[in-house]
């Protein structure tokens, strides 16, 4: 005798078979213009769950012949590949030549409907698949780009979204660690804030103290599920998108910030205050956000080594022609 549960679980399965059957034999009705079935009566019983739970090409293909229904299949795509399919197709058919300084990311914010860190990360897409060269200080320039030549196109996360969800998630994780958080846990969070320090004067990136900090607050719910979820969204910054962003705003001064808002975070978890905590999270990512959507064109620019020495030289040239004693002139005797 069955169970109570495969009872109900076979009577659900059985109304969809009719529920599928009945919906294909007026398709094919409305199809057919006759007002006569279009279709095997002797099939409905079977039509089994499975094929209700395919996706639509597939369902479409087992009970539909190809000739009518020509629907390929649809793919999802980020707006900032979107966005940076665009730009690389006006690149191929030269309407930038190469060489030349792309619009500033404003203007193509305006030009095509979007915003401007959505544009930021079309960008770093087509400069790691090696389509545009990012100057700091100057702007975006075209590469010489053979079509169809260059490097697969990047499709991971967006990095400017990643750290929107994440101000989303791990501010009401911080409020919740201000409630939780005993003594020892708390000075968990202050080795990790002390890991980061030493990382950054040894001139490391401090991801190692800045990934546990995150994920011992995360720690904090007891639920595995959002651990789970705040430690793959830290390390989306492995991506190669979210490398080559940090590549040209990340630096010693700005993780030294970061440290800062985490010692804010600390202060206001300690203190059990879940406002401050959920305030002070909150404003440590959206800083994060704001430090990797500086304007490009009026950032520094990062100097290489031997253009450095090569200013230094040039500087003390300079100095010492300034005072070396200028030739007497041919008018005193």
């Amino acid at each position: 005798m069955l169970r109570p549960e495969a009872q109900r679980r076979g009577k659900t399965e059985e109304g969809f078979r009719w529920i599928a059957w009945w919906a294909m034999f007026d398709a094919r009705q409305r199809a057919s213009g006759t007002g006569k079935p279009d279709v095997d009566v002797n099939r409905a019983p079977q039509l089994f769950f499975t094929e209700l739970v395919r996706p639509l090409g597939q369902l479409a293909q087992s009970t539909i012949p190809a000739h009518q229904m020509p629907i390929q299949t649809i793919e999802p795509r980020r707006l900032y590949r979107q966005i940076a399919d665009q730009l690389r197709g006006l690149v191929e058919r030269g309407e930038y030549a190469v060489g030349s300084r792309l619009p500033t990311e404003r203007e193509l914010a305006q030009q095509l409907g979007v915003s401007r860190p959505s544009v930021r990360e079309a960008l770093i897409a087509l400069e790691v698949e090696g389509v545009v060269e990012v100057r700091m200080g100057s702007g975006i320039y075209v590469r010489n780009v053979v079509p169809g030549a260059s490097a697969r196109p990047i499709t991971g996360e967006g990095p400017l979204e990643t750290i929107r969800a994440r101000q989303l998630i791990e501010s009401e994780l911080a409020a919740n660690a201000a409630r939780q958080m005993k003594k020892a846990q708390i000075a968990g969070l202050r080795e990790a804030l002390l890991l980061m320090q030493e990382e950054v004067a040894a001139g490391q990136m401090p991801t190692r103290g800045d990934r546990l900090f995150h994920l011992r607050i995360a720690e904090a719910s007891q639920n595995s599920v959002l651990q789970r979820v705040v430690e793959q969204l830290y390390d989306e910054r492995h991506n190669p998108l979210f490398e080559q962003l940090g590549s040209h705003f990340e630096t010693a001064a700005s993780w030294t910030k970061a440290i800062d808002e985490h010692r804010a975070v600390i202060d206001a978890i300690a203190a059990h205050s879940p406002d401050a905590a959920r305030e002070a999270m909150a404003t440590h990512l959206s800083r994060s956000h704001d430090r990797f959507t500086v304007s490009i064109a009026s950032s520094q620019a990062k100097v290489p080594r031997k253009d450095a020495e090569d200013t230094e030289l040039r500087r003390e040239k300079k100095a010492v022609k300034a005072v070396r004693p200028s030739a007497p002139s041919a008018s005193v005797r």
